[in-house]
């Protein structure tokens, strides 16, 4: 039964770099969720920003009216202020803001003290809402407006100052707060800093004040709750993608390896004979395992086979002398007393004869036994000097072996006593059939030189009665021979298929005019030229 084609193996992926995959995808999960964590932490920070922006620029607009120093332009210049605080940079955190000092050298601005006078209650309603902190400050930096340190100097606080200079300046502090943190409250950073922005009051140019305000951003525990729903989902998505790994692994793995023991199954309980190989294995290696039980499940199925035929071919041979035995031991038992010598001699002849095939067939089945068991070997053997022994054999029986020494004279991947016995086999087989000369021509398998070919070929062609077209599809069957009256066993040529097997080489008839030609196909040692 033939093995179905192999899958494609470039196709496939390593069962290795499956594992990798499947592993780089559990640890990327908790890392990708700790990514989006800190992502979305500092949106909200981001967040927060823009708002105190928004809320800044609004202030500001209200305190140049009240100052009178909101200048119209006929064409408008668009200044705006993006938010630039990254709470991932490595020093973005610094330490609480400075308390506000006391100004010896302050010099009053009416005008100041009149417009934060006249924003204080826009500021407290304001602070109600936003929950910000929000101080105005003149062009010195003096607490003009605010919940508290009125009339003091920010003008040292980092952000005050390039403020004053006319820049927008932002800011992450460190927050404190008189509560204990909660424990949960370590998964997050921003529970524990504090936004402070710092927008200059401007008109062509002139710093006449900045809008100093600050907040917490919120925390991200208490707006993943805000917005549970969507964090819902995205568990979905997760349990989805999870979902997703799991039947990835099952048809790639577990799957292909349920078919695999399933067939295993079937040829155990006789359903199917052999196993085939899968359509969508999933991995290299199962691949290649599929492919091994087929090919495994196939040679033993060829192998049963082969017992079987030839144990009922055995047993055939066995039972046509023994019942010939069995015949003329009758009767001679029952009529011994009455048959002339003549007869009894043909009798125990044929007995005589009988038991010489018996013996004969009994010496070929040992001999084919060990061909079969034979392992595979690395011995070497010279091709010259194997037929130098057996052409003097062969001496005696009038059969004349034609070789060119220089050809033959090469050293083949097979052992010396195997290469006898096939050579012996063919040679006997000619002789069976009338040969009286037998021509051997070895070349390489194709045109390059030998030292550069893994086998080589040999013919062996006799000048005997040959072989019929009818037989010709036959002779490789055990136990078919033409030449059973004169001690033929039909298994010569088996015994030669069975050691060339072995030695990954092959035997085969070509058709030819006269006589019988043989083909044998040996493997070839590399450095016979060397």
């Amino acid at each position: 039964m033939p093995v179905n084609a192999k899958p494609t193996l470039r196709r496939l992926f390593r069962l290795r770099t499956i594992l990798w995959m499947v592993m780089l995808s559990v640890l990327l999960l908790p890392l990708g969720s700790l990514y989006f964590f800190r992502f979305y932490e500092n949106e909200l920070v981001r967040k927060t920003e823009i708002e105190l922006i928004s809320q800044s620029a609004v202030l500001a607009t209200v305190f140049r009216e009240l100052i009178g120093k909101n200048s119209l332009e006929t064409e408008p210049r668009y200044t705006p202020v993006f938010p630039s605080l990254d709470l991932s940079k490595q020093g973005a955190i610094f330490p609480p803001r400075p308390s506000a000092r006391f100004s010896t050298s302050y010099n009053q601005n009416p005008l100041a003290q009149q417009a934060g006078k006249s924003m204080q209650r826009i500021l407290k309603n304001t602070q109600r809402v936003t929950l910000s902190g929000i101080r105005i400050l003149d062009g010195n930096g003096i607490v003009v407006a605010g919940s508290g340190e009125l009339n003091k100097s920010l003008a040292h606080v980092r952000e005050v100052k390039q403020a004053l200079k006319g820049q927008f300046s932002s800011i992450l502090r460190q927050r404190i707060s008189n509560e204990p943190p909660p424990s949960i409250a370590s998964l997050s950073r921003g529970t524990g800093i504090r936004v402070f922005t710092a927008f200059p009051i401007m008109d062509q140019g002139t710093v006449y004040g900045v809008v100093y305000m600050s907040r917490t951003p919120q925390n991200i525990l208490k707006h993943l709750y805000s917005i549970k729903e969507k964090v819902i989902l995205l568990t979905l998505v997760l349990l989805g993608l999870t979902s997703l790994i799991v039947l990835f692994i099952s048809s790639r793995l577990s799957r292909p390896i349920r078919e695999l023991i399933d067939q295993t199954q079937k040829v155990t309980r006789g359903e199917v004979e052999t196993v085939e190989v899968l359509k969508h294995p999933g991995t290299r290696e199962l691949s290649l395992l599929s492919n091994s039980f087929a090919e495994m499940s196939k040679t033993l199925h060829e192998r049963s086979q082969y017992i079987e035929q030839f144990a009922s071919h055995v047993s055939h041979e066995f039972k046509t002398p023994l019942t010939s035995m069995q015949g003329s031991l009758e009767l001679l038992e029952e009529h011994m007393d009455t048959m002339s010598v003549e007869q009894r001699q043909r009798f125990l002849g044929n007995l005589q004869d009988d038991t010489e095939r018996l013996k004969k067939l009994v010496s070929r089945l040992l001999e084919q036994a060990r061909a079969d068991s034979l392992s595979v070997s690395t011995e070497t053997s010279n091709l010259l000097q194997a037929l130098k022994v057996l052409k003097s054999r062969y001496t005696d029986s009038e059969l004349s072996l034609d070789f060119d020494e220089s050809s033959t004279d090469i050293n083949i991947l097979i052992s010396r006593n195997s290469l006898e016995s096939i050579l012996a086999n063919l040679f006997d087989n000619s002789l069976q059939h009338g040969a009286t000369h037998i021509k051997l021509d070895v070349k390489a398998q194709d045109e390059k030189s030998k030292s550069n070919n893994e086998h080589v070929l040999i013919s062996v062609h006799d000048n005997g009665a040959g072989i019929s077209e009818a037989n010709q599809k036959k002779i490789f069957t055990p136990f078919f021979t033409t030449r059973r009256e004169s001690g033929g066993t039909g298994l010569g040529l088996g015994i030669i298929e069975s050691i060339l097997k072995v030695s990954s080489g092959s035997i085969k008839n070509i058709a030819v005019e006269k006589g019988a030609l043989f083909l044998l196909t040996i493997g070839l040692v590399e450095d016979n030229n060397k």
